[in-house]
């Protein structure tokens, strides 16, 4: 018989510092209503200066782990989605097994910004369904507020630290991850960046000058693809595997900005007390943004056993991908 992968368990984690929209009216020019109307976004985390997003992401996986029931050894594979990785190399995943005290496992990371997760979720399970590995470890963490720049009111008003985790096992009971597509347009790579510091432009006192190591990002741009591309990859898989919304019980997007939330789920014709949204309080974490708000749906109590989930990410690539899970 088919194995079914699933995910046996989820934690996360989110630094106490609190940086509120007032916070930031003192920093640049901007408000808190300017910010609230056009994001949604009221409040975001950021992490201590000392703390790098593998310390966020151990945090976020031993949660995932305790509620799996699994130890650390028991993991076959770990798989960390970051664009904000400790180090060019190694990986961030090499130094989250190494904190975790997993020896002798494959570790990797992937770049597929927002959309890591989901990219995460698809890997894990074909493992899990070929049966070569028995428990995956996924985890998406961002440390975002090291590619902030703070005079750039575009963009510093979205981003926040955090992290979530899963663990992907073989599941005998219901569905598990019932399916998954992900997807890119590398012709659209310009929209979301940081422009230096790879070795297409190697950090010199002019890109440091510049201030070419900050994310850049072409808002409306992105906004536009944003939505066509989230309500298109939500219908096609959908289609794919015979659902329509009504079988949706929960549907947990990318949290980026709520405008694009609402505008998807206007044309899905999911009603939004079916919408799950956590960026009022965290902002945009990157690959960090789903697996947090899928574990504090769980844990809060709003996704139960049994529950159909969709969820849909978009980020810099251009990248995208959704999912269909029953927890």
């Amino acid at each position: 018989m088919t194995k079914i992968a699933g995910i046996l368990g989820t934690g996360s984690y989110v630094p106490e510092k609190i940086l509120t929209n007032l916070d930031l009216e003192k920093m640049v020019n901007t408000s808190d209503e300017w910010i609230t109307t056009r994001t949604g976004i009221k409040e975001r985390r950021i992490a201590d200066e000392n703390m790098p997003a593998s310390d966020i992401a151990v945090c976020a996986a031993r949660r995932a782990l305790e509620t799996a029931g699994l130890k650390p050894t028991e993991i076959d594979l770990l798989v960390t989605a970051t664009v904000t990785g400790d180090y060019h190399f190694p990986s961030t995943a090499c130094i989250i097994q190494r904190k975790l005290g997993i020896k002798n496992i494959p570790a990797c990371d992937i770049n597929a910004a927002c959309s890591g997760f989901i990219y995460g979720l698809d890997i894990a399970q074909q493992y899990i369904v070929s049966g070569k590995y028995k428990n995956v470890l996924v985890i998406g963490t961002e440390k975002m507020s090291s590619v902030i720049d703070w005079s750039d009111r575009n963009v510093c008003v979205l981003l926040g630290d955090g992290a979530g985790a899963a663990v992907v096992g073989e599941t005998k009971a219901g569905r598990g991850i019932i399916g998954t597509e992900i997807s890119s347009d590398g012709e659209l790579a310009n929209l979301i960046m940081v422009p230096a510091g790879g070795s297409a432009k190697p950090a010199t006192e002019d890109t440091v000058k510049n201030r070419l190591h900050y994310m850049k990002m072409e808002g409306k741009d992105v906004y536009k693809h944003a939505v066509l591309v989230m309500y298109r990859t939500c219908s096609e898989i959908l289609k794919k595997y015979n659902f329509t919304t009504d079988d949706i019980n929960w549907f947990v997007p990318h949290q980026a900005n709520m405008r694009i939330i609402e505008a998807v789920a206007d044309r899905l014709k999911l009603p939004l007390n079916r919408v799950y949204t956590n960026l009022q309080r965290y902002g945009n974490m990157s690959a960090a943004s789903i697996p947090v708000a899928l574990d504090e749906a769980i844990k809060d109590g709003s996704i139960k056993k049994g529950d159909n989930v969709l969820l849909i990410a978009f980020g810099a690539g251009l990248t995208w991908g959704a999912s269909i899970l029953e927890i």
